[in-house]
């Protein structure tokens, strides 16, 4: 008599309560086991060869363990790839580049040089000069007892350096007379450019009055135009700072040549010729100093000037010579002018100096 069959396998539904158990149980076990470790657990509720082979029916029948291993075994691979898909990234390499590349606001900021208006333009004189009635008291009077200046200009920039450079060292008329026998050697004034400064050898020169180290500052002034160094543009264009500095590399010309150069020939508002001895005796005279100032005490004595330090030089050669003192100029011989042999306002002791407003043109 054949065995009795065993009875048939009771059918569990699966109800929500048990499927959020299955997933609470694979949130567990893929924290604390790998696929491989649950094999084991797997394989041992399952039903044994035997049972499943007695009954066929028993393969298609749901059994509650079979379905949490199914379940735990398809949520621990999608567990594991969530948490490697969470995972932070790496924090990207900023290479040079993307350092170098700053804001705006972070960049450092360049010093903003601007021109100021010159001297020559309308209404310019008349808003130096009630600047300076109002700033310094003591110079109101002198302002009041002299015409306002009156500026124009007369040559090109090139033109009116070799032209100071001809004066240096020459009492004003002697000046004039070799200035003259310059401008017929160029061909006349227009003709005062580099080119032909170039063409002039300092034989030529000589035979004029020009002294060797004359033509040779002369040749030194035309071969920077030559070589694109300088042109009358660019100097024009240029902050007192930098006109200042790009001047005084050509030879000859020194801090006094070029601040007459400033004033008279380009009219700039704010310049302050601290090495002129005619400047600084004027203001020795304003203050009523016991002696002429130091060109290192200038420009604390004139700060209140600004920014119309010009005008006010301007009217200190006028103080001194309304005094009966001739306006001399002075600074040292490597910038043009000379030394004075005392700088205390005693006598002076050099014939060859010069009045810096008969020497430059554009002063009335």
């Amino acid at each position: 008599m054949p065995p009795p069959s065993p009875p048939p396998a009771t059918r569990f539904p699966i109800s929500s309560a048990s499927a959020s158990a299955s997933s609470a149980a694979a949130r567990f076990f893929s924290a604390s086991a790998t696929p491989m470790e649950d094999a084991p657990r797997r394989s041992a509720q399952s039903p044994s060869p035997s049972s499943s082979s007695s009954s066929p029916k028993h393969l298609l029948s749901p059994d509650p363990s079979a379905a949490a291993s199914s379940a735990l075994t398809t949520t621990i691979p999608t567990v594991i790839d969530s948490a490697i898909s969470t995972r932070p990234r790496k924090a990207r390499r900023v290479s040079s580049d993307d350092a170098s590349r700053k804001t705006p606001s972070s960049a450092p900021r360049l010093p903003v040089r601007v021109i100021p208006r010159p001297l020559s333009a309308d209404g310019e004189i008349d808003v130096a000069l009630r600047h300076l009635r109002a700033s310094d008291p003591h110079l109101a009077p002198v302002i009041d007892s002299h015409e306002p200046p009156s500026l124009q200009c007369l040559h090109p920039p090139f033109h009116a350096l070799a032209r100071s450079i001809l004066y240096q060292q020459l009492a004003f008329k002697a000046g004039s007379s070799v200035y003259a026998r310059f401008l017929s050697l160029c061909g006349g004034e227009e003709r005062v450019v580099p080119e032909a400064v170039l063409a002039l050898t300092p034989h030529q020169l000589r035979q004029i009055g020009v002294s060797a180290r004359k033509a040779s500052y002369l040749h030194d002034l035309a071969r920077k135009y030559h070589s694109c160094i300088l042109s009358d543009a660019a100097i024009v264009s240029m902050d007192d700072k930098s006109l200042f500095t790009m001047l005084t590399m050509v030879k000859g010309i020194g801090a006094w040549s070029v601040h007459m150069f400033m004033i008279f020939s380009l009219h700039r508002p704010d310049v302050l010729p601290v090495g002129d001895l005619g400047v600084r005796k004027g203001v020795q005279m304003l203050y009523g100093l016991e002696e002429v100032p130091r060109p290192s005490q200038m420009e604390q004595l004139c700060e209140h000037w600004r920014p119309y330090r010009s005008v006010g030089s301007w009217y200190m050669w006028r103080l001194v010579e309304a005094k009966g003192t001739p306006t001399l100029a002075s600074s040292s011989a490597e910038g043009g002018t000379l030394d004075m042999a005392d700088m205390g306002g005693g006598t002076m002791q050099q014939p060859q100096l010069i009045d810096p407003v008969q020497m430059l043109p554009g002063l009335g």
